[in-house]
């Protein structure tokens, strides 16, 4: 898997980080540089942990299941992308923000549930990373610079632009992940070179 899928895969994880960023900086009027910073330290760390712990887990088994990989990966990809346009397409305002001061929207105990939450579909995709040629290390570091990028720029835009973006950006990351799970299954059966 090359630098341009690990970067698409990147960036369809990091919809619903970048989704909860921009609810982060709705609570908020004005987002100062180093909350913006926390946010993306946050977010972009968790996804980049919870793949290398999914790799890490995926290897145990992976020997078992090689003939059936590119299923399994076709297969995660896909939940967690129509989970993604699912949610995109729900009504309700699901930002999970406190309603408290500011100072509070950036704490440990806000960001933490937070970025654990948008996290572990990370932790599946980790799981198909052990079936696939994948350099763990690129796709972990890919995935925290690219998640921590859209986390501080979309706390950011929320705090001016609103949260119309919100399910656009989870609509968009759904459609990556089954684009990439699909060109994954086609590649293991011959019909892409």
């Amino acid at each position: 898997m090359g630098i341009s899928e690990l970067f698409l895969i990147g960036a369809g994880l990091s919809m619903d980080a970048f989704a909860a960023s921009v609810c982060k900086g709705l609570s908020a009027s004005r987002i100062s540089l180093k909350e913006a910073l926390i946010t993306g330290l946050y977010f972009g760390g968790f996804q980049a942990g919870m793949p290398l712990l999914g790799y890490l887990l995926g290897t145990g088994f992976k020997d078992a299941i090689t003939s059936i990989d590119h299923w399994i990966a076709f297969i995660l990809l896909f939940l967690i992308g129509a989970n993604m346009i699912k949610e995109s397409r729900e009504k309700e305002d699901e930002c999970g923000c406190d309603d408290g001061k500011k100072t509070e929207l950036f704490r440990p105990k806000a960001m933490l549930p937070l970025a654990v939450g948008t996290s572990i579909d990370a932790l599946a995709v980790g799981v198909s990373f052990a079936f696939l040629s994948v350099n763990i290390i690129t796709a972990v570091c890919l995935i925290g610079v690219t998640t921590f990028t859209f986390s501080a720029v979309g706390v950011g835009a929320g705090s001016k632009l609103g949260l119309r973006f919100k399910s656009y950006a989870e609509l968009l990351g759904g459609v990556i992940l089954i684009f990439m799970g699909a060109k994954i299954l086609l590649e293991h059966l011959g019909f892409l070179g």
